[in-house]
């Protein structure tokens, strides 16, 4: 408990907290980290999400896609990690979340300035024409088309061998250059050049707070509060305390 006293200290005197979460918060609600013991790379080769074999073998990635991996997306929930991240940017103490997710549960629980460095799950588009659709207006028992040229598209979300969003990406930089905290919630801290921020944010004398079970690349690098719990539960006893004191 000492940890997440020293946390909720820090964030009284904040003035500008910003979030940076990974696959971990969502893996409470049911969606499968990429790396680790259950994730996706257990299951399918890494190759099926390069955007050069999308391109190249359309057919067999779209097969991937809907074989169990946007039905996972449609039945996850938001967990209380991403609704007391939500309640915490109402009232005012976090400026933004930056999130390597792609899943789009920080909206569903409620928060509205969410800079997204990998895409969005939940859009699909079209590089033929530059057309974006809604998933949910697909079935996704066969590969969606675009409704306007045929084309098949693509899951808004970067694939390898992708650019990160510009624009998400350049306030995420803005978001970190002036935050006093960076709380990181689920990320191992290895994919760049999202894992970058943080560091960025220390160079800038930002205090670090880490939530992760386990000791990530960032805990002995650059955290100065880690607590080793799971996203929900640090998070709700956070606030708890937050709200007592």
């Amino acid at each position: 408990m000492k940890s997440i006293e020293k946390a909720v200290e820090a964030l009284k005197q904040s003035k500008y907290i910003v979030a940076f979460t990974g696959a971990g918060i969502s893996a409470e609600s049911g969606i499968a980290p990429f790396r680790g013991e259950n994730g996706i790379w257990n299951k399918y080769e890494e190759k099926l999400f390069e955007i050069n074999y999308f391109t190249q073998h359309t057919k067999e990635a779209w097969s991937m896609l809907c074989d169990g991996f946007y039905e996972a997306m449609f039945k996850a929930k938001p967990n209380a990690a991403h609704i007391v991240l939500a309640k915490l940017e109402k009232e005012g103490y976090i400026k933004a979340i930056i999130t390597q997710n792609i899943d789009d549960l920080h909206e569903k629980a409620g928060s509205k300035i969410v800079y997204k460095l990998h895409g969005n799950a939940s859009q699909l588009h079209c590089n033929n024409d530059g057309n974006n659709y809604p998933v949910a207006d697909f079935d996704l028992t066969t590969a969606p088309r675009c409704k306007v040229c045929n084309a098949v598209l693509k899951p808004d979300f970067v694939f390898f061998g992708e650019m990160l969003p510009e624009y998400d990406m350049n306030m995420s930089i803005k978001a970190v250059s002036k935050c006093d905290i960076v709380i990181i919630i689920g990320s191992t801290g290895v994919v760049y050049p999202a894992a970058s921020l943080p560091y960025y944010a220390k160079r800038n004398n930002a205090v670090i707070i880490e939530i992760n079970p386990k000791p990530s690349a960032f805990t002995n690098e650059i955290a100065d509060i880690f607590i080793p719990m799971k996203a929900g539960e640090a998070m709700q006893k956070l606030i708890d305390i937050l709200y007592i004191l």
